[in-house]
């Protein structure tokens, strides 16, 4: 059974930088690919960026395109989520999570399985 675990999240101020980690376990993390979501208080969970297998293809949310970057690491069973320039707007918890249909990560969330505990992100203005 697919496990992710996030981490790296915390409070910066606005402009300020952030990288968070989301380690898998429990299958082939090179046949999976990873997509990271978030969800503000009151508000539905939303994609933020998705990468494929290889990391070859990597997808973005117009709200995040030019700020945030995704990778990953075979190797290490890791992917990344480098956030620049934050606003307070991007407050959420950020959750990853592992298909190997990447198009579901991108367009239909609602039916992914495997999903990490979340780790908190807090801008202050």
């Amino acid at each position: 059974q697919v496990h992710l675990v996030e981490s790296g999240g915390g409070l910066v101020q606005t402009g300020g930088s952030l990288r968070v980690s989301c380690v898998f376990s429990g299958g082939t993390f090179s046949t999976n690919g990873v997509g990271w979501f978030r969800q503000a208080p009151g508000k539905a969970r939303e994609f933020v960026a998705a990468i494929s297998y290889s990391g070859g293809s990597t997808y973005y949310a117009d709200s995040v395109k030019g700020r945030f970057t995704i990778s990953r690491d075979n190797a290490k069973s890791t992917a990344y989520l480098q956030m620049n320039s934050l606003k307070p707007e991007d407050t959420a918890i950020y959750y990853c999570a592992a298909d190997p249909n990447v198009p579901k990560l991108r367009y239909d969330l609602g039916r992914i399985v495997s999903w990490g505990q979340g780790t908190q992100v807090t801008v202050s203005s």
